[in-house]
């Protein structure tokens, strides 16, 4: 008996000696919510099935702010409430890991019902006994700090997920910002055909043009009700859309209201690149490799095997004895010495660490176009702005002005208002796809671009 409880001991320490060597990297927890959209409050684990969280929360009846939208996104978006019940998820599987194994409790009787001198029960012998494994090499601790990497990674997912709805939110109200926007410049694309149509008019009726002119002029203001009506049918799409976005088919707002321009200036690219490190994508890296590392560490743990001790209590019914029993159980490990398990774990933390790699060039990349087209579009708009607007509004005016005097004919009005049109289409375009990049940018970087 000395010699098994020997025997035992040694096992159980070499087993925890082998289970402490393990691949080592700090786990990194999920930080604090990101600058980018953190005075939000999302949707988390501990809002699910509480329906009176936030019930001021509403859809206004009139005009909707950026805020807002981005306020009713983050608590209502059905895609974001899906990850907060696979964090509730993940909270449960680190409970589970942290659990002790069952005892295993068995009664048994032998010698009950045969033949001969073992007929009737008075030769049986029955036991009762409690047995319970311990888990070695520290199996139950390694398990728990996997299931808890678990949860940081999965916390990174939700935030990677919270970005990305915040910049989806914020590109879409720009897309009905400008649709708006679109809508005004129909709407005076659509006054500046009629003055002109009724300017025509008045010259044909006056015998001063031919009535081929007032055709001309007629065609160019069906063209402008064309354009308005759908430029309609597009705010109603990109509409529908925002409302989609916190769970909704319907949107209550009458407009929103938000600013389309520009600042004067934008921080350089190197100031730009130096915040890249918050992007969740790349700072869930460390809480990713510490996983891997894990898994490794408890493979190997499973490699050693469980003790099981069990004890009991024995009645003769022949003699009417009783007697005590104990025991002692355990896997030998000759064939199966979780080789592949282990293999495997260690392969996929190389992996993880060559992916890691990729990511962080991919995320440089992307920032770095997402910036270029920032900076492209920031130019395009003041050159529009300060240069072409204004040249293309005083064109329109002097040809205007001399065509009712009679000094230019209707094909240069025409060509002014195109041109008028167009350059205010050009500078609303590329107001909209200004502020979409600039969403980009901010994502990459998790926080405002200031």
């Amino acid at each position: 008996m000395v010699f098994v409880v020997t025997v035992l001991s040694l096992i159980i320490f070499v087993g925890g000696a082998l289970g402490d060597i393990a691949l080592t990297f700090a786990a990194s927890p999920l930080s604090e919510a990101r600058s980018l959209g953190s005075e939000f409050h999302s949707v988390q684990p501990d809002d699910l099935g509480t329906s009176s969280a936030f019930p001021d929360l509403k859809v206004p009846s009139a005009a909707l702010i950026l805020e807002q939208a981005l306020a009713l996104a983050l608590m209502k978006n059905p895609e974001l409430t899906a990850i907060s019940w696979e964090l509730r998820a993940r909270d449960a599987a680190k409970l589970q890991a942290g659990l002790l194994p069952n005892p295993v409790f068995s009664f048994e009787i032998e010698n009950f019902i045969g033949t001969g001198a073992l007929s009737g029960t008075d030769a049986a012998e029955a036991t009762l006994s409690l047995e319970q494994r311990f888990e070695t090499a520290g199996k139950r601790g390694k398990r728990k700090k996997v299931a808890a990497l678990d949860r940081v990674l999965a916390g990174w997912d939700y935030e990677s997920l919270r970005l990305d709805l915040f910049t989806e939110v914020s590109q879409i109200f720009v897309e009905v910002l400008g649709d708006q926007e679109k809508v005004k410049l129909a709407e005076d694309l659509l006054k500046l055909a009629s003055q002109v149509a009724e300017a025509v008019e008045r010259r044909v009726d006056a015998g001063k043009v031919s009535p081929v002119e007032a055709v001309k002029a007629k065609v160019a203001l069906s063209s402008a009700k064309i354009d308005l009506n759908r430029s309609e049918r597009e705010l109603i799409a990109s509409r529908l859309t925002l409302a989609a976005m916190w769970g909704s088919t319907d949107p209550k707002f009458k407009s929103v209201e938000g600013q389309l321009s520009p600042p004067a200036t934008l921080p350089s690219f190197e100031i730009v690149s130096e915040r890249l490190s918050q992007n969740p994508e790349l700072a869930r890296w460390d809480a990713e490799l510490a996983q891997r590392a894990a898994v490794v560490d408890l493979e190997k743990a499973n490699a050693v095997p469980d003790i099981s001790l069990g004890g009991g209590f024995r009645q003769f019914n022949e003699t009417d004895d009783s007697t005590l029993v104990a025991g002692i159980s355990m896997d030998l490990p000759l064939f199966d010495r979780n080789q592949g398990n282990i293999q495997e774990a260690r392969a996929t933390h190389s992996r993880a660490m060559a992916k890691r790699e990729a990511v962080v060039l991919r995320i440089r990349t992307a920032l770095a176009q997402a910036y270029r087209f920032l900076s492209t579009t920031h130019a395009e708009a003041e050159g529009l702005k300060n240069e072409l607007l204004p040249g293309a509004e005083k064109a329109f005016s002097a040809v205007s002005e001399g065509y009712r005097l009679g000094k230019f004919d209707l094909l240069d009005v025409l060509d002014a208002q195109r041109t008028l049109s167009q350059a205010r289409a050009q500078h609303l375009q590329t107001q909209i796809d200004y502020q979409k990049a600039l969403a980009d940018v901010e994502r990459l970087i998790a926080e405002k671009l200031r």
